[in-house]
């Protein structure tokens, strides 16, 4: 099941790029693990998957020892600073990163372990809430504030949209995470990069390709639906 899952979003990821003359190569897949089985990863590995996004720390590090070293893993969740130490060179990509506080806390121990931490700031792009995030207006300032740390870099946003009926609802927000970036990017901010836009899962991704999304986040479109209700659904 997994695999005609997973070759049902490829296809629907070409034919959004098809949609906007974009090549699919720009945009990666992120396979949402949460609380998913080994078998099941094994599976989306065997598939042909690399990328797997994760929500808690925990459930992150017991997982990377029983995969093959090739996987990439990525912090798709809020992160609490004192799990920080946990993570840091060991996953790609923390796409959660929503405060100064938190930015210094893996600045600080990216430089214990010696290593170069890459990171997405996370943007509440519809102001919810019930989300984490900076606001769009406070996002230049918080990526200003975190290109002068030591050993961390940033890479691009990421936004949680809201979950809605229709995908086409969540459009204007992509297309706002886009602008954004655009507009950071063009300030040429030393250790600031906008290549990545980590915007939309399972309900909305191939309207965040449209809109520019170079990852998409997919859990339930891949792995089907969970057992239990744990929220808003990657």
């Amino acid at each position: 099941m997994i695999q005609e899952n997973l070759k049902t979003v490829q296809e629907k990821m070409k034919a959004a790029c098809a949609r906007c003359a974009r090549d699919p190569q720009e945009v990666m897949l992120i396979a949402v693990s949460k609380t998913r089985p080994q078998e099941d990863l094994q599976e989306a590995y065997q598939a042909g998957i690399r990328d797997f996004g994760e929500n808690k720390v925990q459930e992150l590090v017991d997982k990377i020892p029983r995969m093959p070293e090739d996987v990439r893993w990525h912090m798709i969740g809020h992160l609490q600073r004192n799990k920080v130490k946990y993570i840091v060179g060991r996953v790609a990509l923390i796409h959660s990163v929503d405060s100064l506080h938190l930015a210094q806390e893996i600045s600080k121990e990216s430089g214990k372990q010696h290593v170069e931490t890459d990171i997405l700031v996370q943007v509440n792009v519809a102001g919810e809430e019930s989300k984490f995030g900076t606001s769009l207006e406070e996002t230049l300032s918080l990526v200003q504030q975190i290109a002068i740390l030591p050993h961390i870099h940033v890479q691009g946003l990421m936004t949680v949209a809201p979950y809605t009926e229709t995908e086409e609802e969540n459009r204007n927000y992509f297309r706002f995470l886009r602008q954004l970036s655009v507009d950071i990017a063009h300030k040429n901010i030393d250790n600031v990069n906008m290549n990545v836009l980590s915007m939309g899962m399972t309900g909305d991704y191939p309207t965040a390709i449209e809109e520019g999304a170079t990852c998409v986040r997919v859990g339930t479109g891949i792995f089907g639906q969970r057992n239990y209700t744990t929220g808003q659904a990657h």
